[in-house]
This record gives structure tokens, C-alpha cells and sequence, in this order.
């Protein structure tokens, strides 16, 4: 049991950190980014075709796929920028369910409806914890969750940048007036956030279920571990993403309920709903 919920933990650094990155998107540009996850899988089709076809070493194809990524991430943010930068939180996020019906489309005419042949940049084991031995595909996500989740709170508190992406974020209308850009910060925050996801993604892959499908919707666990932060709070995210994988892992142990595995995020999602609103239902129960 020790085993498979420590195996689980690669997983939900995964969540983890798209759960982060679809915090950040929330309180920084008023988005829900239901593409957070396909923009990073498309950029790792794209590295896989760069080592397998073109023939390009691994560790260049997996930055330029990883580019590729936040290329395409910061295009969506240009479109969220310009066309709908007065439009409501639930219509820009609405909007991005466009490109990830798009991206997952394209990668199946491009790249086929197989799981691609990932080559792991980062294989092995990193150490071994009772007699269980941790990888260090977890060593790395978790810890890359960990460091994005503190390196977000540093910029946002302590620097000049920080400072006025909480502008935007907070009074946008009257930000702009004191000449803060809006629109390059913005795209900025989506490119950064398209380029972690990319670099997770391609991190795990190898290791995980990796069709196009399959892929795009880890953003539905990274939701579930945004939502126990509320997508507001960072740290509660990197626990609900890690405590996702854990449970994962431990109920893919247990033949009787291993199917229950693919319905725990949302079952997460719904607890977590049912939380949030309880004091309406008992009100409306009473």
C-alpha cells in the first residue's frame, strides 16, 4: 500500500503543477484555463516528432517542444487580451475550451490517435524510503510544484513585476490608468504558465498515459487541486494535487476498486463543491 501511494506522487506533482498554473491564471488574468494542459501536450507531441523524425537530440527537441508550448499558450492569451479583455471571468474562460477541442483535433491529424513514443529525459531511481524506492520523475515534480509554488509567492510579494500583476489583477481599470501595461503582462503570465506545464508534462509522460486525450485532460485532477485552494491559495493547490496522486495510487492497488481511480478527481471536485456550499444546503435544509 506504502508502495503504490508513493508511486502516486509522480502523478500528482503532475497535478500539482497545472493546478498551480491554473491558480495563477485565475488570480492573475480572471481565466480558468481549460487549455492549461493541451498547449503543454502538444508542445511535447512536438518534441517526440523533432527526436523521432527530424532526428534532434532529445534534451533540443524537449525545449523547442517546450517553446512550442508556451508559443502556443501566449497566442491564446494574446486572443484573451485583445478581443475580450472587458469580457467576464466565466466567458474567458469559456473561450479556451475552443482551443483545447483544437489542439487535441490537430494533434490527431499530425501525430495520430496513438500514445507517442516519449523518450524519458529523466529516468531511474532517486532514492529509496523504507525499503520503497522513489524515482526521480517524483523527486522532480514534486519539487518543481514546491519551487513554482514559492518562486510565484516571491515574485507576486517582492518584486516590481509582482507588484503590478496584483495591480492588474486586483483594480485593472485603475492600473492602466497609472501606465501599467496590461496586455504584455498578461500574455507574459500565459506563456510563463504554458511553459511549465510543458516541461511537466514532458517530465512525466513517459511514464503516464500519453495520447492526446489522455494528456489534455489532466486538467480535470489539476482543477480538482486549484479548487481546494480555491484557485486562490498556492500552497493548498500543491496539496490537493499531491493528495489526488497519493489516493490515486492507493486505490490502484485494490483490484475491487482500482476502476475508481479515473473517478476521483471528480469525486474531489463535487466534495469540495458540496464544501464550499454547505451552509446554503443546510440553510435550504432547515
Amino acid at each position: 500500500m506504502i508502495e503504490g501511494a508513493l508511486a502516486g506522487l509522480a502523478a500528482g506533482g503532475l497535478y500539482a503543477v497545472l493546478g498551480v498554473c491554473l491558480t495563477l491564471m485565475a488570480r492573475l488574468v480572471r481565466v480558468v484555463n481549460f487549455a492549461q494542459a493541451a498547449t503543454g501536450m502538444f508542445g511535447g507531441f512536438c518534441a517526440v516528432w523533432l527526436v523521432t523524425k527530424a532526428g534532434m537530440p532529445v534534451w533540443i527537441g524537449s525545449v523547442i517542444g517546450v517553446l512550442i508550448g508556451g508559443l502556443l499558450a501566449a497566442a491564446i492569451g494574446w486572443i484573451a487580451a485583445t478581443w475580450l479583455s472587458e469580457a467576464s471571468t466565466t466567458t474567458r474562460s469559456a473561450m479556451t475550451v475552443g482551443p483545447l477541442l483544437l489542439l487535441i483535433s490537430l494533434s490527431f491529424i499530425l501525430f495520430g490517435n496513438k500514445p507517442q513514443p516519449f523518450t524519458p529525459i529523466i529516468a531511474g531511481p532517486a532514492f529509496s524510503l523504507g525499503g520503497v524506492v522513489i524515482s526521480q520523475v517524483t523527486v522532480w515534480t514534486v519539487g518543481m510544484a514546491i519551487v513554482v509554488a514559492v518562486g510565484v509567492r516571491i515574485v507576486l510579494t517582492r518584486t516590481r513585476v509582482g507588484t503590478q500583476l496584483r495591480a492588474l489583477s486586483e483594480r485593472p481599470t485603475t492600473a492602466e490608468l497609472l501606465g501599467i501595461r496590461s496586455r504584455p503582462l498578461s500574455i507574459a503570465v500565459w506563456f510563463v504558465t504554458g511553459i511549465i506545464s510543458a516541461i511537466a508534462i514532458v517530465i512525466v509522460a513517459p511514464s503516464q498515459s500519453n495520447d492526446a486525450t489522455s494528456l489534455s485532460l489532466l486538467i480535470i485532477p489539476a482543477a480538482a487541486a486549484a479548487l481546494l485552494g480555491g484557485f486562490k491559495r498556492l500552497d493548498l493547490t500543491v496539496i490537493g494535487g499531491l493528495v489526488l496522486g497519493v489516493l490515486g495510487g492507493l486505490v490502484a492497488q485494490i483490484n475491487e476498486i482500482s476502476l475508481v481511480r479515473n473517478f476521483l478527481p471528480f469525486l474531489f471536485i463535487v466534495v469540495l463543491l458540496l464544501w464550499t456550499q454547505r451552509k446554503e444546503v443546510w440553510d435550504a435544509a432547515r
